[in-house]
């Protein structure tokens, strides 16, 4: 602590900030590790890994011969990998108080829908909330009511009725009416992509229990480095940190290695760029984890944080930064966190890269109609003991979502994917896995056309009889 405290004075002396520009010398083997210059000058760290599979013809061969086999015997074939489309419908109505009305017009998919095998369908509902930006304003649809009417005494003329209000007017409404494509998301399949994206002050090695688990599965997983992380180049501008330029080298990213169906999996602020994506690209983007990401709310950095002070006090206070991290980051401090947030690479960038990632964190589109918009399957991810984020922006951030659901780890904090990698795992394999089961739609509308086919015959007939009348 003494020598970051010296150095910071020396910072302060000289006018220049220690550990600025270079990347972190990277230990991992060279197997799987790639650098990709995304611009000119702005290289990233990318971990890529591809699994051995058969050849395209070997596939096709020994898919003909099951659909033969399937056939001959008389059984059917299996539907698993049959495309299921989900109607995804609603409307967004944003008032001028700040009111927001979300109504579900099309197939909602179950809340709990990975506690079984195929999840099912519920009613369509109505959400009626609040923007992030109108919090003071009552939710009430008529902020200032008319008291009741003093009933006037006997032998008085009753007088004239107030004038009838106004029907408000929306400030804006949207309309989604589109059809979506959800279907299981194997291994074995070789159109399907995992990218998987960090935070502030993390790197692609927190997400290596992950990546290898999936990489065992047969997935090809992904994952970069952001710029000034890890082993990623890190630029002497502040203006290289801002959401937008950040989200670029992720576009540069994602239209590198993206495949027909991608997963998006984010922690933290990593979740705003895999929002990003799929509202950008919704035919490529199949399903989204976000992992303690917070609420649906416009990013706006806070001027009052004590990142906004100078980059030499901040490598000062560089330690007690570490610690504070470890204490709210980690549900325990012991040992094995310590050694977790070591192997991870995590917060371990320099204060002016920590400074300006937390200054360029605007992003003023991404407020609740944006995410409203997505019509994607999310699976939002929660450690109970997260000192970051409240489970009550998580709660927001499903009750916004078109399918969106919510699975608490009570034993995780915000770092739950190190904390509690078997658990995180297996809730992830399940959601690639799931797809919706829409045996239940199909039978109410089958049972709709037969009552409807059933009217017309019986009017037919009367039309008949009225004719030999």
């Amino acid at each position: 602590m003494l020598t970051s405290i010296t150095d910071g004075i020396l910072c302060c002396l000289t006018g220049k900030t220690a550990n600025l520009v270079l990347p972190l010398e990277s230990s991992e083997p060279s197997d799987g590790f790639k650098f990709v210059e995304v611009k000119p000058g702005r290289v990233l760290r990318v971990r890529h890994i591809i699994p051995e599979r058969p050849p395209a013809g070997a596939e096709e061969k020994a898919a003909g011969k099951k659909e033969e086999g399937s056939e001959c015997d008389g059984s059917p074939v299996d539907s698993s990998d049959a495309d299921i489309s989900v109607h995804c419908k609603r409307k967004i109505t944003v008032y001028r108080n700040g009111q927001l009305v979300i109504e579900n017009l099309g197939d909602v998919l179950h809340s709990e829908i990975l506690q079984c095998q195929d999840g099912d369908l519920e009613p369509c509902s109505t959400v009626e909330v609040e923007l992030a930006d109108y919090k003071e304003i009552a939710s009430s649809p008529d902020p200032k009511p008319v008291p009741p009417p003093v009933p006037p005494p006997q032998g008085e003329q009753k007088p004239a009725p107030p004038p009838r209000r106004r029907r408000r007017k929306p400030k804006r409404t949207l309309m989604i009416d589109s059809k979506r494509v959800i279907t299981s998301c194997k291994g074995t399949h070789s159109d399907v992509a995992l990218f998987f994206i960090h935070g502030v002050g993390g790197s692609l090695d927190i997400w290596s229990s992950q990546l290898d688990f999936f990489a065992r599965l047969g997935y090809e997983v992904i994952a970069p480095d952001l710029a000034g992380h890890g082993a990623s180049t890190a630029p002497q501008i502040a203006a290289a940190y801002t959401f937008y330029a950040l989200a670029e080298d992720l576009r540069a990213i994602f239209k590198r290695y993206a495949r027909k169906r991608n997963i998006l999996i984010g922690h933290s602020y990593g979740v705003s760029f895999c929002t990003f994506l799929a509202h950008e690209y919704p035919d490529l983007v199949h399903k989204v984890v976000m992992i303690n990401g917070g609420g649906p709310t416009a990013l706006e950095p806070s001027l009052c944080s004590i990142f906004q002070l100078p980059s030499c006090v901040l490598h000062c206070l560089s330690p007690c930064l570490a610690w504070s991290f470890l204490k709210a980051g980690f549900a325990h401090q012991g040992a094995k966190e310590k050694q977790l947030l070591k192997q991870g690479n995590a917060f371990n960038v320099s204060p002016f890269v920590l400074r300006a990632m937390m200054s360029g964190q605007y992003w003023p589109e991404g407020d609740e109609v944006y995410h409203a918009e997505l019509t994607v399957p999310i699976l939002l991810v929660h450690g109970m003991c997260d000192k970051f984020v409240p489970v009550d922006e998580d709660l927001r951030m499903a009750e916004i979502l078109l399918f969106g659901f919510l699975k608490v780890i009570d034993e995780g904090s915000h770092m739950v994917m190190m904390e509690c990698p078997e658990t995180v795992n297996t809730l992830l394999h399940e959601f690639f896995l799931w797809e919706p089961d829409m045996s239940s739609k199909n039978s109410l509308q089958g049972e709709k056309e037969q009552t409807a086919a059933k009217a017309d015959a019986l009017q037919t007939l009367k039309h008949k009889k009225n004719g030999d009348k």
